[in-house]
């Protein structure tokens, strides 16, 4: 008899409505996975919980602008629908920062069968990241629902998650009809602290393992690889995508084309502060300067990740992807 298998989606998730922006803030910034303090809980939750509150005021008016919400919700609900229907078995979404989502998940969670695979829409490993994602369900789940979790800890190079991407650019190439040979390719990813780095974690590495099999797919452009999204006052991954985009001339390309290297959804990062910051920086300089979509909800980007979920490769448990503090 064949075993009984389901499959797990996790993902950030995103506002969904104005009114949600303060509350998934609060719930992101006090993530000590995601904003490290030594300090005791209880006092880093205060103070972040008033960083958010202050922050939200700002970060209303950017989710204003891209239409009053995050297509992430939607999105990892949709693609959780289309990868059940591939899989042929039960997928469940899971949204870390929506804590108004969290109490029905666990009700549905407890139900699904056998052994559950859990595959992160984060490419790259982070201990900000998934790891953030396999602490909850370590505090949050019941032991035996952990138990049966086995993780796709991450698929960073893997040859259909490439294939898709790069697909996804030749797309935008060939429907801007922009020459390879006249465009840079500025692969964007979400920074983190290089503290986080220097201390074990894998993803500036695992970037670049991305970002080197995506610019050998063109050959005949020019590529960087930068990072954004700067938190606080501390040192973060370098080059910033903010100061790389002060520098774009001297590749000698009419055309510069801004990829999202980590984030698999558009969303505020890539709907705002990519089309708002860095766009009208390149524009500035003479070049024109295109954003090219994530990897959304694209069928070929689905198709991988089904094949990914069904392949027999070494999973990993929810401890193993834990931070050892």
């Amino acid at each position: 008899m064949k075993q009984a298998k389901s499959s797990l989606l996790v993902n950030f998730g995103g506002p969904r409505s104005l009114e949600e922006v303060q509350p998934f803030l609060r719930s992101l910034l006090t993530d000590q996975e995601v904003i490290r303090t030594d300090w005791p809980a209880f006092l880093h939750r205060l103070l972040f919980n008033r960083v958010a509150d202050k922050r939200a005021k700002t970060v209303r008016h950017d989710y204003a602008a891209i239409g009053g919400k995050s297509p992430i919700y939607e999105d990892t609900e949709a693609l959780a629908r289309a990868l059940e229907e591939e899989l042929g078995h039960p997928v469940l979404s899971f949204h870390r920062y929506l804590p108004a989502t969290h109490e029905e998940f666990l009700q549905r969670l407890a139900a699904l069968p056998g052994e559950i695979e859990v595959f992160p829409l984060f490419p790259q490993f982070s201990y900000a990241t998934t790891g953030s994602i396999a602490l909850w369900f370590h505090e949050k789940a019941a032991p035996d629902i952990v138990q049966r979790m086995r993780w796709v800890p991450s698929y960073a190079s893997h040859p259909l998650y490439i294939a898709a991407f790069k697909e996804t650019i030749r797309t935008f190439l060939h429907e801007k009809q922009i020459p390879e040979e006249e465009a840079l390719l500025f692969f964007s990813a979400h920074g983190l602290p290089q503290s986080f780095i220097t201390t074990g974690d894998i993803y500036q590495r695992e970037c670049e393992a991305t970002y080197n099999a995506l610019k050998s797919a063109f050959p005949h452009a020019s590529s960087l690889i930068a990072y954004q999204s700067q938190f606080g006052k501390e040192e973060w991954l370098r080059p910033y995508t903010r100061d790389a985009c002060e520098e774009v001339t001297q590749y000698g390309k009419q055309h510069v084309i801004f990829i999202p290297l980590s984030f698999t959804s558009d969303h505020i990062e890539t709907l705002f502060e990519i089309e708002e910051m860095y766009l009208p920086v390149v524009a500035n300089q003479g070049i024109k300067a295109w954003r090219c979509p994530a990897l959304n909800r694209r069928p070929d980007w689905i198709r991988a990740m089904a094949g990914i979920i069904r392949e027999e490769r070494h999973r990993s448990s929810t401890a193993m992807l834990m931070r050892h503090k």
